[in-house]
């Protein structure tokens, strides 16, 4: 049976100083990219057939990393210099922004425990977990849905059905608003999902 896994990124260095990152183009922290070998050891005997992620370097940090101790990426000697960018053996990957995070408006760069204290838990939540509710100047999680779940279901739900193995590498949000869809989540209940940074879900 075929599977799709789901790969929420390891921690940037903006998850770690708790900032509201959005759209900002934040690399992975050291203690992220630590982590790495063992987040893909929760993968090994799991035969990729493709990848799908994001622009974003905290996703594409990712899956370099994934693959890398996997054993699916491998240097290229034979150029002079060497390539800047690793050559992945046998595991094409498709970068598209239709998997990115939401769009976080003003909110970007903020503290995140700050600006509960200015605005109230009970309304960053709404910003944050709600289906319809939007941050100042940014996407709802609803605005994320309606960008990934059509490419979902013209790219990625294609390929499983030919019999591949996909392995989607994104942000908090862009997961968030597939599994909702995945999993048939309400619009209600859809704020009590969360997706740790480097954690897996997977379907079969």
């Amino acid at each position: 049976m075929k599977k799709l896994i789901l790969l929420r990124h390891l921690e940037s260095q903006w998850n770690k100083e708790n900032r509201f990152t959005g759209w900002t183009d934040v690399p992975l922290s050291k203690e992220g990219a630590d982590s790495a070998k063992e987040v893909a050891k929760k993968l090994f005997g799991f035969k990729i057939d493709k990848v799908y992620t994001s622009p974003l370097i905290r996703n594409k940090e990712t899956v370099s990393l994934i693959l890398e101790n996997l054993g699916k990426i491998k240097e290229d000697k034979s150029s002079s210099p060497p390539l800047a960018v690793p050559r992945v053996k046998d595991v094409p990957i498709v970068i598209d922004k239709a998997l990115d995070e939401r769009n976080y408006g003003k909110l970007q760069g903020l503290n995140k425990d700050k600006v509960k204290i200015h605005y109230g838990q009970a309304q960053v939540k709404l910003w944050r977990r709600s289906y319809k509710v939007a941050p100042p100047g940014g996407e709802s999680l609803k605005d994320v849905y309606n960008r990934v779940v059509p490419f979902y279901r013209k790219y990625i739900e294609k390929d499983l059905k030919v019999g591949k193995n996909v392995l989607i590498v994104a942000s908090h949000n862009s997961l968030r608003a597939l599994v909702k869809y995945l999993e048939k989540i309400s619009d209600e209940d859809v704020i009590n999902l969360e997706i740790p940074v480097g954690s897996l879900k997977e379907y079969n």
